[in-house]
């Protein structure tokens, strides 16, 4: 198994792509083993054509992706324009509060950094942000996103961890909320020492206007969490509700996408999605692998000889994670750690769904950690700043998530208060 994880390491640093890392490694192992290879392929169309809940990560990206090209982010940038451009920090606060209204329809960090991001820093840019604050906030605010329902990663993790993905959904919006809070806060000190310019206070009407606007869009998170609470639909069928609705929106409601643009955004979706169930299908059998050698239960085993303490465990498992974020893509982490930890954090008395929320949100944190920031990409890529700049601004941007990160880890109600109360307690 050290052999394996050499490879897989190795593999890595000569800048082969993650799923293939994985896939590769776990070859390696299986033939010198002595397992026929055909068990690879095996493995990997079983590990995505058994799991109906993972049918949800195609229909929320397909949703996101009709949101972006159907005038939707245009009246939720501008709703939340009304709403806060008036505070100091102005458009900066704007960043942060379009992203909590837009993860509540595309459940994807990268959705909210590529589809909002351009138009946020450009605006940013004309009002006089420099090009560093501004991708940094950008950056950091789409962390929101899979926190908020729906949460695309929160579906991939339920999958994995055997968890209820509905008291996820529940169990993200208050740490959702406290990551926004801690970052207008943020914000609102540096603009206060760099003099960064805010709106006019707008008017009563125009703030009514503007949620007329964005009315329509604004009732997606709704009609996602109140079916998934009131047993209208599972999250599986809440991610094909999200995607009709966002058709009717972009199709019918504001015609801004036809037939030909319906096609390109297909196209897009069916990238995407099969770049994250390849990683899926190969993280798979690499964790199979690690499963059929007993990695899991010696980590376990391992863990627990550290502490017997629920919260010493969760720091220390967290602490790793974290580490883990700046050279690995979050998504290959899910998959690979979750099988292994799970299990033993269930039996250390953790409450499944307060690890799952505090562990997506660790993984969202290495979003935004160079060398390997998936965010600082996206980011540079979509506004042209640097990635340099990038990294070294968002520094001071890691802080509120981490005094964010630490609240969850040491109060489980702010994540299981709401699922508990509206969905009923664990028994």
């Amino acid at each position: 198994m050290l052999l394996m994880l050499v490879f897989w390491v190795a593999f890595l640093l000569f800048g082969m792509a993650v799923a293939f890392t994985l896939g590769t490694a776990a070859m390696a192992q299986l033939w010198l083993d002595g397992t026929p290879l055909v068990a690879v392929a095996q493995r990997m169309t079983k590990s995505i054509s058994d799991s109906f809940p993972l049918l949800a990560v195609p229909f929320f990206i397909f949703a996101g992706n009709l949101m972006n090209s159907g005038g939707v982010t245009e009246r939720v940038f501008a709703f939340a324009r009304i709403l806060v451009g008036h505070f100091r920090g102005g458009l900066a606060q704007v960043n942060v509060v379009a992203s909590i209204i837009f993860s509540g329809m595309s459940g994807s960090a990268l959705a909210d950094a590529g589809g909002l991001g351009n138009m946020e820093i450009r605006a940013m840019r004309d009002a006089g942000y420099d090009d560093g604050f501004s991708g940094a906030v950008t950056v950091s605010s789409s962390t929101i996103g899979p926190l908020i329902p729906p949460s695309i990663p929160m579906v991939i993790y339920g999958v994995l961890g055997d968890v209820s993905i509905g008291r996820m959904f529940l169990g993200g919006i208050v740490p959702g909320l406290l990551t926004a809070v801690a970052l207008m806060i943020l914000i609102g000190f540096f603009a206060g020492r760099r003099k960064y310019p805010k709106d006019e206070r707008p008017a009563p009407q125009a703030i009514f206007g503007a949620f007329m606007r964005a009315l329509l869009p604004l009732f997606t998170p709704a009609i996602i969490i109140a079916g998934i609470v009131f047993g209208f639909f599972s999250p599986t069928e809440a991610a094909v509700a999200a995607s009709a609705y966002a058709i009717a929106l972009s199709m019918f409601v504001y015609r801004e996408i036809g037939l030909r643009e319906l096609y390109g955004v297909v196209l897009d979706t069916i990238r995407t999605s099969a770049m994250v169930c390849f990683i899926v299908a190969t993280a798979s059998v690499f964790a199979w692998v690690l499963a059929a050698h007993e990695a899991p239960k010696n980590l376990a085993i391992w863990l627990t000889s550290l502490s017997e303490n629920p919260l010493v465990l969760l720091l220390i498992i967290n602490a790793f994670l974290f580490i883990a974020g700046f050279f690995i893509e979050g998504l290959a982490i899910m998959i690979l750690a979750v099988p292994a930890l799970a299990p033993t954090v269930v039996a250390a008395g953790i409450d499944p769904v307060h690890f799952g929320v505090v562990f997506i949100f660790n993984m969202m944190i290495g979003l935004m950690t160079p060398p390997m920031g998936i965010g600082l990409f996206v980011v540079s890529g979509v506004s042209g700043i640097s990635f340099n700049t990038l990294a070294r601004a968002i520094v001071p941007f890691l802080a509120p998530l981490l005094v964010v990160l630490l609240l969850l880890i040491f109060f489980p109600p702010l994540v299981t208060a709401l699922p508990d109360y509206l969905l009923g307690a664990r028994t």
